[in-house]
């Protein structure tokens, strides 16, 4: 089991989860989206964390012509803003996702401007969640046309393991 804290202020974030052995696949029908909200089941379920080895959100830039890195597609694709068209994410690798309600402390910060979707933030935009103490420690992806993931930035917060997980 794993709670996670605020590298700044050392607020704990999040009550004991189990890690997954990997990000699970998101590929959710449009009917099984919350008739309500109209939001993809999130990624990871309640009670657990994955850790996404690969980099995810902002920065984004320019890949090099050779580069043939196929990027995040499909089921965890973000709907980038038309000014991205065609970049790939240089944001962290190893960041934590959550199931978004498991950090109930955390708020959304800012206008998010093109990085809104109809529905809730797109993800592209860098972090837009904070601890109380005002320190951006997440970014929420919670538009209808893209997944529904909560990442936990890697070097602003912390893991401490409450027992072995196996």
């Amino acid at each position: 089991m794993t709670l996670f804290y605020c590298s700044k202020c050392g607020a704990e974030l999040t009550r004991d989860l189990r890690k997954l052995p990997e990000v699970p696949d998101a590929r959710v029908a449009w009917p099984d989206r919350d008739a309500r909200t109209r939001l993809a089941p999130s990624t990871v379920p309640k009670g657990y964390y994955a850790v996404d080895p690969e980099p995810w959100g902002a920065p984004f830039s320019r890949p090099p012509a050779r580069d043939t890195r196929p990027g995040v597609r499909g089921n965890r694709a973000l709907l980038m803003p038309s000014e991205l068209d065609g970049t790939v994410s240089a944001g962290p690798k190893n960041s934590v996702i959550v199931h978004p309600t498991e950090v109930p402390s955390l708020r959304l910060t800012g206008a998010l401007g093109v990085h809104r979707g109809c529905c809730g933030p797109l993800g592209t935009g860098g972090r837009n969640m904070a601890c109380a103490c005002g320190t951006l420690v997440a970014t929420l992806a919670a538009d209808c046309l893209g997944p529904h993931e909560l990442h936990l930035d890697p070097v602003r917060v912390y893991a401490y393991v409450t027992e072995p997980t196996a």
